[in-house]
């Protein structure tokens, strides 16, 4: 393969660091929406748990950063072509579920840290508390939290469709789209 069978390096390795940023915020994300503050505190104690809200939150912003950097490479670079082409449903599902996996990407990031804000929460950058943008709002905190867990189960949703794309033109089709994202070939 050539160069322009690949997306750029810079492009490829932040690929894969926002996946494995996504399996680290929504396993952290899950067991804290599942478990609550107080069944967290029983189960963990109350310093892993806040460990645990600390690293989620980090892990949120560090993703917005991330995915700033991979739309900017987007944009900047030549997308390489299908080799062979898509046709017009593999085009239309491909192109669909990317566009949304970078919009909830960017979206779900935006309403957590909004969420914590205005539940009069620290938006927490490691051990650095962010400057908050918003006023304490306890009814919008619940609002912006209930859409910060549904674009989760999206983002489930689409990483899953992506996955069984990516396997189905490894495994089943045996072309070269998976090659485009690989930091190997």
């Amino acid at each position: 393969m050539h160069e322009l069978d690949h997306y750029i390096y810079p492009h490829r390795v932040l690929h894969w660091l926002v996946a494995l940023g996504v399996l680290l915020s929504l396993a952290s994300g899950l067991t804290l929406g599942f478990l609550g503050f107080e069944r967290a505190v029983a189960l963990i104690g109350e310093t892993l748990t806040n460990a645990l809200y600390t690293a989620h939150k980090t892990l949120g912003i560090t993703l917005l950063l991330l995915m700033t950097l991979r739309i900017m490479t987007r944009l900047a670079f030549v997308v390489p072509d299908h080799d062979p082409p898509l046709n017009a449903f593999e085009r239309l599902v491909s192109t669909s579920v990317h566009h949304l996996l970078y919009l909830a990407l960017v979206v779900m990031p935006i309403l957590g840290a909004l969420a914590t804000a205005t539940g009069g929460f620290p938006v927490q950058f490691f051990y650095w508390t962010l400057p908050s943008v918003v006023g304490e709002n306890e009814a919008l905190s619940e609002t912006l939290f209930l859409w910060h867990e549904r674009v989760g189960w999206l983002l489930i949703v689409l990483i899953t469709l992506h996955v069984i794309g990516a396997l189905y033109h490894g495994w089943i089709k045996r072309d070269n789209v998976m090659k485009r994202m690989s930091l190997f070939d």
